[in-house]
C-alpha cells in the first residue's frame, strides 16, 4: 500500500539523542477508513508514514517512556496517530478528537512506522515528535492493611445475568441493597450478616408500573442517591432516554419525562446530590438536584433535574469538540453542589468539566500531568469536597491524581498499579467516603503491549481496587478476584468496529454501603472452565465484588469486623 512521505521520511532516537521531530501536509481530503475498524492508506486514502528507529541500553525501560506526540495548528480538524511495528502490526494507537493526539510505549531498542491518518484534515498539516522520557517517580505503596473482597454472581435463572456488559451499580443505605444494572434489568442484590448475596430481579417493566424501562437499550445506566435512596435506571434508544426511577429498591416504578436532551447519542450518565448555594433549588419535596448528561456528535450536554427526576430543564453544552472529545465519564456531585463529569481526551489531557452553579454553565479544567487515553476516567469526591481522578493513561497504567480546589490543580499524580507490575488497565472507576479516603477499582493485567490485539495479545485480566485512606498520598492495590480470572486476551475498546471480545463494552462501576463497604460491579468475562484454566468464552457474567476485611472508607468504622457488623466505632 503507498503512503505519503513524511518530512523528512526517517529518524532516530537513543538514550544521548533522545528526540526527533517532522512534519507533513496539507492534507485535504479525509481519511476516515479507521472508522471501520482497519485503517486504509492508498492514493485515495492517502496516510503519512515516518520511520522511526530506536536505540537504548537493554533495561531503559525500566525508567523512561517511548513518547510520540502529533499536533495541528486548527484545533477543528482532526489527525489520528497509530503505531506500527517492524512486521506491521499495530502496537499503539491514539484516534480520538484530541490535539495532540499522543501514545506512551516502553523505552525498547526497535524499529516502528507512525502513521498519521488525515480523519478530518481541513487543508491542515501537522507535526510529529518522538521523544524518550523519564518516567515520573512515584511515592511508595501505602503500608495500610490491605482490604480484602468477596465476589458473587447473578444466578442463571436471572434474564440478563450473562448480558452484564457495562454495569453500573448503587446501594439504597437505608436497607443495604445493592441495585444493579445490566442492559435492561436492574437486579437486587442483597447480603445476610455472613455477606452471602441474594440476588432478585427487579426490572422496570409493565407490571412494575415502567413498561418503557424494559424496551432495548442501546447504553443502560443506574444511579442510586446515597442520601435520599432513590434508584434511577435509564435505557438510551435512538436519541431518546427512557428513564424510571424506584423509592423501595425496585418492587414498583415511576416512569419519568426521560433527560431534557433531545439529541443525546451516547455515553450517558445520571447523577445527583445537593443543589449548590446561591441558585435555583428544589421545586418539590424532593431535596437534591438529578443530572442527566450524554455525548452528542459536536458537543455533550447536561440537563438539571429540580423535581426528584421527573422532568428536566433544557440541556447545556458542558463542552464542543474544540475543548474535548465526544465521550465521556459518569457524572458526580459534590456534598457543596459542585458537579464533575471527567473526560479521557481534551487537547492532550484528561479533564474534568465543573459547573458550580447547578448546571447553567462549564468550565473544563486539566489535569496537565495526564495524557489520554482509551477509556472513560472517573471520579470520586470525598466528605471534605477533595475530588479524586482515577484514569487509564496513554501507556495503559492505572494513574490517580488528587484536586482540593475543584479540579484548578492536581496533587499526588501517581501509578497506583506498578506495585503489583500492572501495565495495562481498562474501565476506572472511583468512589470516596471520608475526605481522605477513596477506592479506584479497574480491570488490569501485567502484560504489556497493544490489549486490543485480537490476535496476538495474551494477557490475563482481573479486578484490582487500589485504595487511599491518607488523602492521596499513598495507595494500596490489591487483587480483587486472585483466582478467577475477568478476561483472557484482549479486550476491544473501540465501539462497534469490535470483534469477540467487545464483550465487557466500556466501563465498570464502583460505589459505596453506610458503612463505607466498596462495591465493585463488573461483567466477568471468563467463566466455567475458563475460569479453571481452559480457553477464553467471552462470557458477560453479572458480579460484584464487595469488601470483605479491612478499613472501609468511613473511619467510623474501622473497629468492626465489615463483613459481619454494621454498628460503627463508639456503638453509634
Amino acid at each position: 500500500m503507498s503512503a505519503d512521505a513524511a518530512t523528512p521520511s526517517s529518524g532516530s532516537i537513543s538514550d544521548t539523542g533522545p528526540t526527533t521531530t517532522w512534519s507533513a501536509g496539507p492534507f485535504a481530503v479525509p481519511n476516515v477508513s479507521g472508522a471501520a475498524g482497519t485503517v486504509s492508506c492508498g492514493n485515495a486514502q492517502l496516510c503519512d508514514d515516518y520511520t522511526l528507529k530506536v536505540s537504548v541500553p537493554v533495561g531503559y525501560d525500566a525508567g523512561h517512556s517511548l513518547r510520540v506526540d502529533v499536533k495541528w495548528p486548527d484545533s477543528t480538524a482532526d489527525f489520528d496517530l497509530y503505531v506500527l511495528d517492524a512486521d506491521g502490526r499495530e502496537v499503539a494507537a491514539s484516534a480520538s478528537s484530541s490535539d495532540p493526539e499522543t501514545v506512551l510505549l516502553p523505552a525498547v531498542t526497535a524499529s516502528y512506522t507512525v502513521r498519521v491518518v488525515p480523519y478530518a484534515p481541513l487543508g491542515d498539516s501537522f507535526t510529529g515528535t518522538a521523544s524518550l522520557v523519564p518516567h515520573p517517580a512515584d511515592p511508595p505503596p501505602s503500608t495500610a492493611t490491605p482490604p480484602t473482597y468477596a465476589n458473587s454472581s447473578a444466578p442463571d435463572s436471572i434474564k440478563d445475568a450473562h448480558n452484564a456488559g457495562e454495569p453500573s451499580i448503587g446501594v439504597d443505605r437505608a436497607t443495604g441493597a445493592a441495585m444493579f444494572q445490566a442492559y435492561t434489568s436492574t437486579l437486587k442484590v442483597s447480603y445476610d450478616g455472613a455477606g452471602a448475596a441474594t440476588w432478585q430481579d427487579k426490572s422496570a417493566n409493565a407490571t412494575s408500573g415502567c413498561p418503557q424501562g424494559s424496551t432495548t437499550s442501546l447504553d443502560p445506566i443506574l444511579f442510586t442517591d446515597p442520601a435520599t435512596h432513590r434508584t434511577f435506571e435509564s435505557q438510551l434508544a435512538g436519541k431518546t432516554a427512557l428513564t424510571c426511577y424506584t423509592d423501595d429498591d425496585g418492587d414498583t416504578w415511576t416512569p419519568t419525562g426521560g433527560s431534557g436532551i433531545n439529541s443525546g447519542v451516547d455515553h450517558q450518565t445520571i447523577g445527583g446530590g445537593p443543589f449548590a448555594q446561591g441558585g435555583p433549588g428544589a421545586i418539590t419535596s424532593y431535596p437534591n438536584a438529578v443530572y442527566y448528561c450524554s455525548q452528542d456528535i459536536a458537543d455533550a450536554s447536561c440537563a438539571v433535574s429540580r423535581d426528584g427526576g421527573l422532568t428536566y430543564g433544557p440541556a447545556v453544552p458542558m463542552y464542543s469538540l474544540l475543548d474535548c472529545g465526544g465521550l465521556h465519564g459518569h457524572v458526580k456531585v459534590a456534598p457543596d453542589g459542585t458537579v464533575y463529569v471527567p473526560n479521557k481526551g481534551c487537547g492532550g489531557n484528561q479533564a474534568v468539566a465543573v459547573s458550580e452553579d447547578n448546571g447553567l454553565t462549564w468550565t473544563v479544567r486539566k489535569n496537565p500531568s495526564s495524557t489520554p487515553g482509551d477509556s472513560d476516567p472517573s471520579v470520586g469526591i470525598g466528605a471534605g469536597g477533595t475530588v479524586y481522578m482515577g484514569y487509564q493513561n496513554s501507556d495503559g497504567t492505572a494513574r490517580i491524581a488528587v484536586s482540593h480546589d475543584k479540579g484548578k490543580t492536581w496533587l499526588y499524580d501517581q501509578n497506583v498499579g506498578a506495585s503489583l507490575g500492572i501495565k495495562n488497565i481498562v474501565f476506572p472507576a472511583m468512589t470516596a467516603g471520608d475526605d481522605n479516603r477513596a477506592a479506584f477499582a479497574f480491570l488490569g493485567t501485567t502484560t504489556g503491549g497493544n490489549y486490543q490485539d485480537t490476535a496476538g495479545f495474551k494477557g490475563v485480566w482481573h479486578l484490582y481496587v487500589a485504595t487511599t485512606y491518607d488523602g492521596g498520598q499513598s495507595w494500596v492495590t490489591v487483587d480483587a478476584t486472585p483466582t478467577d480470572p475477568v478476561q483472557k486476551g484482549s479486550i476491544c475498546t473501540g465501539g462497534t468496529t469490535c470483534g469477540q471480545d467487545r464483550n465487557l463494552l466500556d466501563f465498570i462501576d464502583v460505589t459505596l454501603d453506610a458503612q463505607g463497604r466498596v462495591l465493585a460491579a463488573y461483567a466477568d468475562g471468563c467463566t466455567g472452565t475458563c475460569a479453571t484454566g481452559g480457553a477464553q468464552n467471552y462470557d458477560a457474567l453479572a458480579s460484584i465484588a464487595r469488601q470483605s476485611s479491612g478499613n472501609t472508607l468511613y473511619g467510623a468504622y474501622d473497629a468492626v469486623v465489615v463483613g459481619k457488623h454494621n454498628k460503627p466505632k463508639g456503638g453509634r
